[in-house]
């Protein structure tokens, strides 16, 4: 049988005070240091948007918009995620009370886009048409208010715009996140 020759393995890095040698590539473990810094400032960065409410559920997603006139303000989120329900609220001043009645007219983005689930209260009627939604309810004297029950299907900036008889269009934007 051939001998086999062996020759004993020779580190290419040396030994410090006789231990085990322990090599370092300095470069290496500066781009490894950079790296780590970019990582904990950009959790940091997600962390103080998810908190601040910028990724939606938060301080500022919540928005508030009202007609000069005081006849609507609506209470909203301005951030909404996709699949996840919300509500928004819409309460009426006295100059929206017509007859008895609250009409409220809607763009379809709040069906279409927002995926409105139901109104409370019910409304009286309900009518389709002029690029949106008539809403037509039994109202008294005083505050009265609406809510929609908000589930959005489509990701992305969405526009509603909301109108009651005799004042000004209200027009709001409302982002959608996956």
């Amino acid at each position: 049988m051939p001998s086999l020759r062996t020759s004993p393995v020779e580190d290419s890095v040396p030994r410090i005070n006789n231990e085990i040698a322990v090599g370092e590539d300095l470069e290496f473990q500066r781009r490894w240091w950079r790296f780590e810094n970019i990582l904990w400032i950009f959790l940091v960065a997600i962390l103080a948007l998810d908190v601040t409410g910028l990724l939606g559920r938060g301080y500022l997603a919540k928005g508030t918009a009202q007609t000069k006139d005081g006849a609507m303000v609506v209470k909203y989120e301005r951030i909404e995620r996709f699949k996840t329900p919300s509500i928004l609220t819409i309460q009426f001043g006295p100059s929206a009370l017509q007859n008895g009645k609250l009409i409220l007219w809607t763009s379809d983005s709040l069906v279409k886009d927002l995926g409105a689930q139901r109104v409370i209260p019910q409304p009286e009627a309900s009518v389709i048409g002029e690029g949106g939604l008539r809403y037509v309810f039994d109202a008294t004297p005083g505050p009265s208010s609406v809510q929609f029950a908000l589930e959005p299907g489509k990701i992305g900036l969405h526009h509603l715009t909301l109108r009651v008889p005799g004042s000004e269009d209200l027009k709001l934007d409302v982002a959608v996140l996956p």
